[in-house]
């Protein structure tokens, strides 16, 4: 069953994440470029307020100019004099004057003509007494007496606030008065102009510039008094008014009302002050549809960023997903295992780190072993070998063959004592420059050593006096730790360790020419070879590695050996039957091997191989054979070492009772090496030999247990089990139930189960 998407928080996590890198960024960029474009758009505004406004003043600036400018005129123009006013029969052209100035205003709606002192007032309708015209216009803070006092004592130009006006008893009308006295700039002026100017017809310029915004106008005048204002359904009090005049020139954002608002503000040069306030929220109405794009394409893009985060988080998950079905398989399910799959991989990883450490030094000595027998293979590189802890930088190399005896007395080994397979692992002898790396044996008690040495000189003998004293300290070791002294078997020195294997053929037939003498013998294959018969033109250490490469199955050093012997005899000058004859005693030696080996089908092959035409054809030939006779072996081996694996497996099964199996009976039973044992029996069988019998013993407790009535410790004793309670432990922890709970459940009758429980207990 596949590890569910579904249930995994780490993928949540996963999409959590990549949703989070998406979305976080994505609403950061909206709402800033939202944000700015709403700031941008109320700056463009409020600019353009700012210039319209500016407008609006220049144009009510203008205007107030001109009547000052047409009261100037006035008083100079010689139709309205006193006199000429007065006059029963020029009076008339003087109220046409007038209303020809009124026609060249357009903000004036009446204008007033009054002399100092004078019991009437001038206007474009006719004169008419003080009395009339207080009667006729109305206002309702301004009285006639201050009306009158005013016409009479002003001395400069005045605008007064707007105010109601009642005229003519008609309907209410917001009118501002403005006074300006002539001759203007005259410090005794001799009369006064007073322009009656509708409030709207100020306002309606600043409110121009609100277009569709509501908002509130005002006109101050120097003193901070409204001169003019539009509101336009809006209130604030007179203190947030008079707020709006002490304002800088510019824009604003006031809080008027409780309400948020931007306030343009302008001076003119007469000192009066125009501003506008406008509620902060209409400038939004404007990016209604702003808004609607953003909203579109924010939640488009949000789409897809959830769609790529989705799949991203699943493509990331992907090879996580593997491994924790590879992990589920190996691990079988375990319940035990965290739910976090970083967690469970990394606690399985954990495991197969233990189990690699253990192994590590059986893959080394399988690694060694290949090396030896089969020399160095193409694949192999330096970082290959480092893996294993195994490096080659020394100048020599050679190869150490030995074996010793355990003392028969030995019943039981010290604990506290380390094998010589793991003391011999590794070496160093820096006094020697050298090291060595141990490589454990098939046969039990034998072990080879892979020599590396720096030397720098290139006479022959100083290195084999380095060679000669590594050995005496290998041997001395070897002494010190089993009490006796090994027998021992060296191989030439060579430059390259890719001939390791080779002087490993030499020192396996230097051990086997020392075991010919004595326990404790040192033989080296450069002596041995120094004994031979100066009747042979082939040299004897050639005969003797062609045979002993021959018996390890290694047909790269067989094959140079043939070479190496070919070689010479063509050097010598012999006659063609002395040569067949001397070629013949190669080929008897590799008969003779395989004979030996037990490859007998090969006397075959003998007429072929005996009609030779040239020495050429001759080692094409023994090539063949050679190659022929390894293959012979290596399958001989292999099945050897199943066939040997399949007994002992028989044979455990056969007597998995006998509390005295051991690792240690096992390989003495049949020589051969525990180490070596253990690991093959687990290739073989899938589980070390521990667990075999363990799992042989469990079942053969629990077939006992629902097919007898036996006592339990009988039935524990009885497959070899001493340490009852132990075995009642490990049952418990594999089964969930003890062995009496265990024959309860299945089926053995309820009073036999309860006097294993009291058994148990006791």
């Amino acid at each position: 069953m596949k590890w569910s998407h579904f249930k995994s928080k780490l993928l949540f996590k996963y999409t959590l994440s990549y949703i989070a890198i998406f979305l976080i960024p994505l609403v950061i960029l909206t709402v800033f470029i939202y944000q700015n474009a709403v700031i941008t758009l109320r700056s463009e505004i409020e600019q353009s307020n700012v210039n319209q406004l500016t407008q609006a003043k220049i144009i009510i600036d203008e205007r107030m100019k001109e009547l000052q400018d047409q009261a100037s005129r006035i008083a100079y123009d010689k139709q309205l004099t006193p006199y000429w006013v007065h006059h029963p029969y020029y009076s008339r052209e003087s109220i046409e004057a007038l209303g020809k100035y009124k026609a060249t205003s357009s903000i004036v709606n009446e204008l007033f003509l009054f002399f100092r002192d004078d019991e009437k007032i001038y206007s474009t309708e006719g004169l008419e007494n003080l009395d009339v015209f207080t009667r006729r216009y109305k206002f309702h803070s301004w009285d006639k007496e201050a009306l009158i006092r005013d016409l009479n004592t002003v001395s400069y130009p005045t605008m007064r606030p707007a105010e109601e006006v009642d005229k003519d008893t008609r309907a209410k009308q917001s009118m501002l008065a403005y006074l300006v006295p002539i001759t203007p700039n005259n410090p005794n002026p001799h009369g006064t102009v007073m322009y009656l100017i509708d409030e709207s017809n100020l306002t309606g310029l600043i409110d121009s510039i609100l277009t569709g915004y509501n908002g509130i106008t005002y006109i101050f005048d120097n003193n901070g008094q409204v001169l003019a204002a539009n509101q336009r359904g809006e209130t604030i009090s007179e203190t947030e008014a008079r707020a709006l005049f002490t304002l800088n020139p510019g824009t604003h954002s006031l809080e008027l009302n409780g309400k948020s608002y931007s306030v343009v503000s302008v001076k003119s040069e007469a000192g009066w002050t125009y501003a506008t306030a406008m509620q902060s929220n209409q400038f939004f109405s404007r990016i209604v549809h702003v808004q609607t794009v953003f909203v579109l394409v924010f939640s488009l893009v949000a789409i897809i960023g959830f769609v790529l985060a989705i799949l991203l988080a699943r493509k990331q998950y992907h090879p996580i997903s593997d491994l924790m079905e590879f992990v589920r398989v190996k691990s079988d399910g375990d319940a035990t295992r965290p739910n976090n799959e970083l967690d469970w991989i990394k606690q399985t990883l954990h495991d197969y780190s233990q189990r690699i450490d253990l192994q590590e030094p059986y893959a080394r000595n399988q690694l060694l072993l290949l090396l030896l027998k089969h020399g160095h293979h193409s694949e192999w590189t330096s970082e290959f070998y480092a893996t294993l802890g195994v490096s080659f930088h020394r100048s020599h190399y050679f190869v150490i063959c030995m074996s010793w005896e355990t003392p028969s007395s030995a019943t039981e080994p010290d604990p506290d004592k380390l094998p010589v397979t793991q003391l011999m692992s590794e070496v160093q002898w820096p006094e020697l420059a050298a090291y060595a790396y141990g490589v454990e044996l098939t046969q039990p008690g034998r072990l080879a050593l892979i020599v590396g040495f720096d030397a720098s000189f290139e006479d022959d003998d100083r290195v084999l006096g380095r060679m000669e004293a590594i050995v005496e300290s290998v041997r001395a070791m070897i002494y010190e730790h089993e009490g006796q002294f090994p027998t021992i078997g060296v191989g030439t020195g060579y430059r390259s360790a890719e001939q390791l294997n080779q002087s490993y053929i030499e020192a396996s037939t230097s051990f086997d020419a020392s075991l010919l003498h004595r326990q404790g013998t040192i033989t080296f294959f450069n002596k041995l070879s120094e004994t031979q018969d100066s009747s042979f033109w082939v040299s004897k250490d050639v005969l003797l590695k062609l045979e002993q490469s021959l018996k390890q199955g290694s047909y790269d050093v067989a094959s140079r050996m043939i070479a190496d012997a070919m070689e010479n005899l063509k050097l010598e000058r012999l006659s063609v039957p002395l040569l067949r004859c001397i070629c013949f005693d190669i080929l008897n030696t590799m008969l003779k091997t395989a004979s030996d080996l037990g490859i007998r089908h090969i006397v075959n092959e003998i007429p072929k191989i005996t009609s030779f035409d040239s020495l050429e054809d001759l080692e094409k030939k023994l090539r063949e054979l050679a190659a022929e006779i390894c293959r012979e072996v290596e399958t001989q081996s292999e099945t050897e070492e199943s066939s040997l694996i399949d007994q002992i497996t028989a044979y455990i099964d056969e007597h998995y009772t006998d509390y005295t199996l051991s690792l240690n009976t096992i390989s003495s039973r049949f020589s051969i090496s525990a180490s070596y044992f253990s690991r093959s029996f687990k290739e073989k069988t899938g589980i070390n030999f521990s667990q075999y019998i363990w799992q042989k013993r469990m079942d053969e407790v629990i077939r006992q247990l629902l097919h007898t009535n036996d006592p339990l410790k009988e039935i524990i004793t009885r497959v070899g089990y001493l340490d009852t309670p132990n075995f009642i432990r490990k049952f418990k922890k594999e089964t969930g139930c003890t062995p009496g709970q265990y024959r309860k459940i299945h089926g053995v009758s309820a009073e036999v189960a309860a006097a294993e429980d009291d058994m148990m207990e006791v």
